[in-house]
């Protein structure tokens, strides 16, 4: 080669050295979690190439790149957010210090559960299911009656109904998919339990809030039940009951973006009371008639359209019997109407924000006649809600909506001396706005917080309560939830047609609760305090003139236990709860604890399905410690105590073919007597002596049978969840 040559090729050679060696960018630097940790096995590198590595134990990390220019750099690590960032390589070398933010993924987060059992949303935690409200022995099928077994509640066996943490039944509300239900509960006589007028197997989700709730509910003073009802079902179906105590029929039609589910019931008691004696003196006993039905539809590519509506029509008659001369009986007719429909629509909107609106409307009439004198009870309502969610990013989600309760009351009666009749009604607009933001500082830490709103047309007085609910889970599982609120509900109906003025009754929740799930396993301990103010309070005996100068507290403890896990096919729970509350309301001289409610309950609920023989068993046992109740013959005002309540029920469901249900349940197995007070005449006899009388369960059992047959393609559906 001659010089020349040589020299050129030794030149190329000298450049292509100098061009790779100012190729060559070292980037180096430390990648860290919030709390400036470095982040071990974390990935670093630059976008669409291949150049980059993983951290170091702590954190720090460092590469060649040969690339040049603007380019992308690209952090990820497992459970944290992908960090990018543009970068200038120029030859010189990069120092960089990346902070990586924890990825919020709603399976994992910590979520708030102080006040709430919540079913039906599986990120939210499993409680309660339709399937275990239907076969909770006791219950007979009533989502009321299997709530009762949860802590927090108290078993009132004359009512029936939810009483919750010292509050009476009144002050727990229900809601389907959001929209209110003005009168939740059937028609009963005197003393006698009422049932829910909703069936479970309409529903796909239960959560029930004893307190701490969202402040998109409102006109709840001590707790709501939210019942969601299911999608769009999947397959044709039809269910035939044959009921000892009646008949029902329910069909499912499925189309492409659409379904429908109707039902009727029909139920006759007397049979049945003719059978099995009961303590209630019937003329002719309840026979009912019901109706529901749900259309549920797609609309659009994300959006859901549901229609819900349900009637019944029931009657019966009795004879009310003198406590002091029981041949003394006073005839007492009822029919009660009802009617609730409503329409639930919602419809993501763009990638982060979606909306719900809905309507309902309820109507309840109460015809009675006693001794044949006519005394009506009417009340019928609109609710009108829309709300606007905004996942802001996936930390914070904002909530805000307005919503419009409407009502009307109005009630007549004949005086039985005049014989004039006396009317009263009044008609109450609740107009209300919500707002409320959802924060997670991490998925161990959780924050929400809103106010609400509210203006009652009828007192003309404005409101706005304060909600907060935070939640820190420590460990993997374990979580602590705190949770406070200020609620108010108008006064009940027979007190605001009285007096219009009065302004609605409040409540304030403190509520701090433990709580663990882990591998199908449920433990949560719950601690509150509840103070109540502007309670309805009576200015003289008859309660013809009212204020709202009363009061009260309640405070307690509960715990739950849940296992299906460590027995094979067997789910039990068990609750325990301890409450002490005391109130200054109604016609109370001075403080005192309420007749509805006892110190100490209990609940143990056991299920266990046995697959040789095919049947699942259950049984509840129950337990509440002495209630108050007043005695005119003591000076002293609610001093007397009942008898302690036991009651152990159980069921059974037979599955000879997949289609074919055989159910039975009984309740007070062991023929306890069960005493939940004393009702007392009006004046003394002649020795000053008020007579009185128990009050006890209507008949010392309740026995249902029931077959039940279901008609699909699928033979494997059956009524199971419904029973």
């Amino acid at each position: 080669m001659n010089a020349p040559l040589k020299l050129f090729a030794l030149t190329v050679f000298k450049l292509m050295l100098i061009s790779f060696a100012t190729a060559q960018t070292t980037i180096s630097g430390k990648i860290v979690d919030e709390k400036g940790e470095g982040i071990p096995g974390a990935n670093v590198s630059i976008k669409d190439s291949y150049d980059g590595t993983s951290t170091s134990v702590e954190g720090s990390f460092k590469f060649i790149t040969t690339d040049t220019g603007s380019k992308v750099l690209v952090a990820t690590f497992i459970g944290y957010k992908i960090s990018q960032q543009t970068i200038d390589i120029t030859g010189k070398p990069i120092q960089l210090s990346i902070t990586l933010r924890e990825e919020i993924n709603q399976l994992e987060a910590v979520t708030i559960s102080a006040g709430s059992f919540t079913a039906g949303d599986e990120k939210r935690r499993t409680i309660l299911k339709d399937v275990d409200i239907a076969t909770t022995a006791g219950a007979t099928a009533d989502i009321a009656g299997a709530l009762n077994t949860l802590p927090g509640t108290t078993k009132v066996g004359e009512s029936g109904r939810l009483f919750v943490r010292g509050g009476d039944s009144n002050e727990t509300r229900t809601f389907i998919d959001g929209m209110v239900v003005l009168d939740a509960y059937g028609p009963a006589a005197p003393n006698t339990p009422s049932r829910g007028r909703f069936m479970p197997f309409m529903f796909k989700g239960t959560s029930f809030s004893t307190g701490g709730y969202s402040a998109e509910f409102g006109q709840a003073l001590s707790s709501v039940l939210v019942l969601n009802s299911k999608d769009k079902a999947e397959i044709n179906q039809t269910d035939i009951g044959i009921l000892s105590v009646g008949t029902d029929i329910a069909h499912t039609q499925v189309w492409d973006r659409a379904s429908m589910t109707g039902k009727i019931q029909y139920t006759n008691i007397r049979p049945y009371y003719s059978f099995l004696g009961q303590r209630v003196d019937w003329i002719d006993a309840p026979v009912s008639i019901e109706g529901s039905s749900a259309y549920r539809t797609k609309v659009g590519k994300e959006g859901l359209l549901k229609v819900y509506g349900n009637f019944n029509s029931t009657n019966f008659s009795l004879y009310n019997h003198d406590i002091a001369q029981p041949d003394i009986k006073q005839r007492m007719d009822l029919v009660n109407k009802y009617g609730y429909g409503n329409v639930a629509y919602q419809q993501p909107l763009n990638a982060n924000w979606s909306m719900r609106s809905g309507l309902s409307y309820s109507y309840s009439e109460n015809a009675a006649k006693f001794d044949g004198l006519p005394a009506t009870e009417i009340e019928k309502g609109g609710h009108a809600k829309f709300i606007l969610e905004n996942s802001v990013s996936d930390r914070v989600e904002l909530r805000f909506g307005s919503e419009v309760i409407s009502r009307n009351y109005s009630a007549s009666q004949h005086d039985t001396e005049t014989l004039k009749i006396i009317a009263s009604n009044f008609t109450e607009t609740i107009t209300a706005s919500f707002a409320e933001v959802e924060a997670y500082a991490s998925k161990h830490f959780v924050a929400k917080g809103g106010a609400r709103f509210e203006y009652n047309s009828l007192p003309g007085k404005a409101s706005v309560d304060p909600r907060l609910s935070i939640a820190y889970r420590p460990g993997a599982q374990g979580q602590f939830s705190f949770a406070y609120g200020t609620f108010r509900q108008s006064a009940k109906n027979q007190y605001v047609r009285v007096d219009n003025d009065l302004t609605s009754e409040r409540a304030e929740h403190f509520i701090l609760n433990y709580q663990i799930i882990e591998n199908r396993r449920t433990f949560r301990v719950e601690t509150y305090y509840k103070k109540y103010s502007d309670l309805v309070k009576f200015i003289n005996t008859d309660g013809t003139l009212l204020n709202n100068q009363g009061y009260g507290y309640a405070k307690g403890i509960e715990i739950f236990w849940r296992d299906n896990k460590s027995i094979r096919n067997v789910d039990y729970w068990v609750s325990y709860s301890f409450l002490d509350t005391q109130r200054d309301y109604l016609n109370f001289p001075n403080a005192a604890i309420p007749g509805f409610a006892s110190k100490h309950n209990f609940s143990f609920v056991y299920k266990h399905f046995i697959t040789p023989i095919k049947s699942q068993f259950g049984f509840t046992y129950s337990y509440s410690s002495p209630r108050t109740y007043h005695n005119p013959n003591n000076e002293k005002f609610n001093a007397d105590l009942t008898p302690e309540y036991h009651d152990v029920s159980a069921n059974i469901a037979y599955l000879p073919k997949s289609w074919l249900i055989i159910y039975a349940s009984c309740t007070n197995l062991l023929n306890r007597d069960n005493i939940f007070g004393y009702t007392y005449s009006a004046t003394p006899d002649a020795n000053g002596v008020y007579a009185g009388r128990a009050v006890r369960q209507p008949a010392p059992h309740f026995l249902f049978l029931g077959v039940f047959i279901t008609i699909t393609k699928n033979k494997s559906v059956n009524q199971l969840p419904n029973l």
